[in-house]
């Protein structure tokens, strides 16, 4: 079977109902980047980070996967697939896709706020994760996200990956995260690659990739019908 990887981005998620960071209205609009999303906010204001990512999950779990979700899923009968996503929901594996690579996290976990955070995750029952939540050392449990100012730990997996691909497809993303977005340039050997996404023609997509300029639901259906 041959290896497909899917690249995924905010825009993944959008027609399931969950907001990007530049969605007006959203939860971010609401909150600082720079009060909830960072490692210096958590040590300032750890209630206030916990209830942002609590309302997240809240949201998350109130949503369910769209179709592009479902037909990535089915590729697995005919490919080999890993889906290597920067969202932090859970919407991929809700569909039934059973690799999933997770690169900002994945808000349905927990990790330790204290050393040695990545040895162990543990998942979140429900949608809140609360202040008395602890890890075996007795530190407080955090969101097992990424924040802005972290690494990446899974960065080098997703670049051997990539590398791997013998088609490679990008759907959703603006490009405009880093490190991750660099990501794109790892899949030199791929025999075909694609990137799908309504504003693909205003952001800078090499052209080794063959465009798809629409949201998720319809670029996946174009997509399957190309690849036959």
């Amino acid at each position: 079977m041959k290896k497909l990887i899917i690249f995924s981005g905010s825009g993944m998620s959008a027609e399931s109902g969950i907001s990007t960071f530049r969605d007006s209205g959203g939860l971010w609009e609401q909150y600082r980047i720079e009060d909830v999303a960072t490692p210096q906010a958590w040590k300032r204001d750890p209630a206030l980070v916990q209830e942002f990512y609590n309302l997240r999950r809240k949201q998350i779990l109130g949503c369910e996967p769209n179709k592009a979700h479902v037909l990535i899923a089915q590729l697995e009968e005919k490919y080999d697939v890993t889906v290597i996503t920067q969202n932090i929901d859970d919407l991929h594996e809700r569909a039934g896709s059973t690799d999933v690579l997770h690169l900002h996290g994945n808000i349905r976990l927990s990790k330790s706020s204290g050393p040695n955070a990545e040895k162990a995750y543990y998942p979140i029952e429900g949608w809140e994760l609360k202040k008395s939540d602890v890890c075996p050392d007795g530190f407080v449990l955090r969101p097992h996200v990424v924040w802005f100012g972290e690494e990446v730990p899974m960065y080098e997996v997703a670049m051997q990956r990539i590398a791997a691909a013998d088609i490679f497809v990008v759907i959703g993303t603006s490009l405009q995260v880093y490190p991750v977005a660099g990501l794109i340039h790892c899949a030199s050997n791929a025999e075909l690659r694609y990137f799908i996404d309504p504003n693909a023609g205003e952001l800078n997509v090499p052209k080794s990739f063959q465009i798809i300029p629409l949201k998720a639901i319809e670029g996946m259906e174009k997509l399957l019908k190309d690849l036959g």
